[in-house]
């Protein structure tokens, strides 16, 4: 199924997806398997409620692959529809183990598996993933594009910081 907030070619349900906040997904809960959001979220004013939607239908276990333009890149500021940027830990905020200092009322819970970072064979082909890195948090315009993979989890977990679990980081040349 292809959603999307425009009556474009191809697309079987017109939803604003800021709308979250107000509006439910025409989606029943627990029934979605796979999600693929590429270059979506950046646009978005209200990821909480976005994400918190997204975990009303997904299925206990279900996966979902974000793809966006890396926060520290020129492609992440220069369209004006972007709203913010995404960095490497920032999808963990979609998890209920990050909210142990505060509430906001976010009630979905996904964890992170993977976060790949595309970046540009010709420069980094060689070169050891801690000197990627190293130029990833240092350096802007590294990142051609960031692709993160998670699962939901069902029933929520408890907002305590001893829940949060590491994931893998990978470096995929492009």
């Amino acid at each position: 199924m292809n959603l999307d907030s425009h009556p474009l070619p191809g697309v079987d349900v017109v939803f604003n997806l800021d709308d979250c906040r107000h509006t439910p997904l025409p989606l029943p809960g627990d029934s979605v398997d796979e999600i693929l959001a590429s270059h979506v979220i950046e646009h978005l004013s209200h990821p909480l409620s976005f994400m918190q939607e997204l975990h009303r239908v997904a299925r206990p276990g279900a996966k979902a692959v974000f793809r966006v333009p890396y926060g520290s890149s020129d492609d992440a500021f220069e369209d004006p529809t972007h709203v913010r940027q995404y960095f490497v830990k920032s999808f963990g905020y979609f998890s209920q183990p990050y909210y142990w200092r505060a509430d906001y009322g976010y009630r979905g819970d996904w964890t992170t598996e993977v976060v790949t970072l595309v970046v540009d064979a010709r420069k980094y082909a060689g070169k050891d993933a801690a000197h990627v890195m190293s130029e990833v948090h240092s350096l802007r315009n590294v990142v051609k594009e960031m692709i993160v993979e998670l699962k939901a989890v069902k029933p929520i977990r408890a907002p305590k910081a001893e829940l949060q679990a590491g994931y893998r980081i990978e470096i995929n040349l492009a």
